[in-house]
């Protein structure tokens, strides 16, 4: 048996089962876009983010189903290009994975972007966004986000996955 506990304008508390969870009203999950541009830069984005209190850097991502029903790949293309300035010629959905199965019944779908080509500046949603763009070369990655971690700026763990399909192992 399944109760709303809660209901805001985006986001309401799910009990079912003994267990209260998050639930987005207005979406059917996220995309989060593995990028790298044919200069071999990673796509990154730094953003505030009020629930973690600062910074953090991501993967360029965003909801799916929030502009009406439209597929992952369709919202992976729409918001990589608002987020970033790239638009890509080839889409893959890599895998479904939860984003934080206590908390939440969210699921995010890793896409791989490919064949980009730049189109615009990128910062998202004018008004509503205040994303910086980073390309950063992928050999440089691992230390440039370690630097960044060690400044206290979160990093999206999703991020290293997308560095699994760019770069051979280290050791």
């Amino acid at each position: 048996m399944e109760e709303i506990a809660w209901q805001g304008k985006w986001l309401e508390m799910v009990q079912r089962d003994g267990w209260e969870f998050v639930r987005r009203r207005n979406a059917t999950g996220v995309v989060a876009i593995m990028a790298a541009t044919p200069q071999g830069e990673l796509l990154l984005v730094r953003q505030p983010r009020v629930p973690v209190g600062g910074e953090a850097i991501e993967l360029p991502a965003g909801l799916v189903g929030d502009q009406g029903d439209e597929s992952p790949l369709v919202a992976a293309a729409r918001e990589l290009e608002e987020e970033t300035g790239w638009r890509a010629g080839k889409l893959t959905l890599i895998c479904k994975t939860p984003s934080s199965a206590g908390l939440t019944c969210e699921t995010v779908q890793l896409v791989l972007a490919q064949d980009l080509v730049q189109v615009g500046p990128g910062g998202g949603i004018v008004g509503e966004e205040s994303i910086r763009v980073e390309k950063i070369p992928l050999e440089k990655v691992h230390d440039w986000l370690m630097e960044r971690q060690a400044e206290g700026i979160l990093i999206d763990a999703k991020i290293w996955a997308a560095l699994w399909f760019f770069l051979p192992p280290r050791g």
